[in-house]
């Protein structure tokens, strides 16, 4: 058994950070984190969890399970200056002080961040996650209860035809193994956060919103927002009293510069949860 415990730089809650973490790949049962990894001589599954003091172990039988477990928690993402630079923020203030250790977890590759995105597009959240958890069970390695996290070569050999059984449209279906077959997805982590979304936005079928998932749930950078996330526009359309567009929401995001993306995730749990000073009804945008 490998362990390793680690304090995390700047304020971090895993149950608040995991709460929606759930995948093909990963369970997070309110406490604990546990996930499967492809490894040298085959899958491993690691787990987490955090103390009362606010450390967090990890345990598993492989190191590499591990290791690649510890990738995925934004331990050493610390979002201090956020914090305090908009903790006065009209929208965000509440939220930051109910929920100042919230994080987005990382997905165990950058391929599976780019499968969520194109899965994502301009659906309803539920359905994009059934899609994504077909295509990585039809693909990828398991245990009998965990799937490994999705790498090129479950894509690349793949005809967008059979990718259109699990639900995918033949748009995005194309644009999965498309990408998959033409550019090392997991060699992005070593580009900046500039050399990623000029990339990343050449290519057909990934608009700001794709980039901005593969951004914040591949690589961990919070430089780019939801722009055009449906929640978003709800949340636009509320404070505008006016049917909202995607431009709307960049207007929204820009105010937050760098922190966009760590920003989208606040607005969106601050929406869902009621902790934000508007409040959207169906047919009908009011101000609280």
């Amino acid at each position: 058994m490998v362990e390793a415990t680690f304090r995390p730089r700047g304020p971090f809650s895993l149950r608040d950070s995991a709460v929606w973490a759930s995948d093909a790949t990963r369970r997070f049962d309110g406490r604990i984190l546990v996930g499967l990894f492809e490894v040298e001589d085959g899958v491993a599954r690691a787990c987490a969890w955090q103390n009362g003091d606010g450390r967090v172990e990890l345990r598993s039988h492989s190191e590499e399970a591990l290791e690649q477990l510890r990738t995925v928690l934004p331990l050493d993402a610390d979002h201090s200056e956020f914090l305090r630079r908009f903790a006065d923020d009209p929208l965000l203030g509440r939220t930051i002080r109910v929920l100042p250790g919230k994080r987005p977890l990382r997905v165990g590759s950058v391929t599976q961040s780019l499968v969520r995105a194109v899965c994502g597009q301009l659906i309803a959240a539920g359905r994009a996650r059934r899609i994504e958890r077909s295509l990585i069970r039809s693909t990828c390695e398991t245990d009998g209860v965990f799937f490994v996290p999705p790498t090129p070569a479950c894509f690349a050999g793949r005809a967008p035809a059979e990718l259109q059984r699990y639900g995918l449209t033949a748009r995005k279906a194309s644009t999965i193994v498309r990408l998959c077959r033409t550019l090392d997805l997991e060699r992005l982590r070593g580009l900046t956060p500039s050399g990623v979304a000029e990339r990343l936005e050449r290519e057909r079928g990934l608009g700001p919103w794709s980039v901005g998932v593969i951004g914040l749930e591949g690589l961990g950078c919070y430089d780019f927002g939801l722009v055009g996330d449906l929640g978003l526009i709800k949340l636009c359309t509320a404070m505008l009293g006016r049917p909202a567009e995607p431009p709307d929401t960049a207007e929204l995001l820009a105010r937050y510069g760098e922190w966009q993306g760590i920003a989208s995730r606040y607005l969106l749990t601050g929406l869902g949860r009621g902790l934000l000073p508007v409040r959207y009804e169906r047919g009908m945008p009011a101000a609280a």
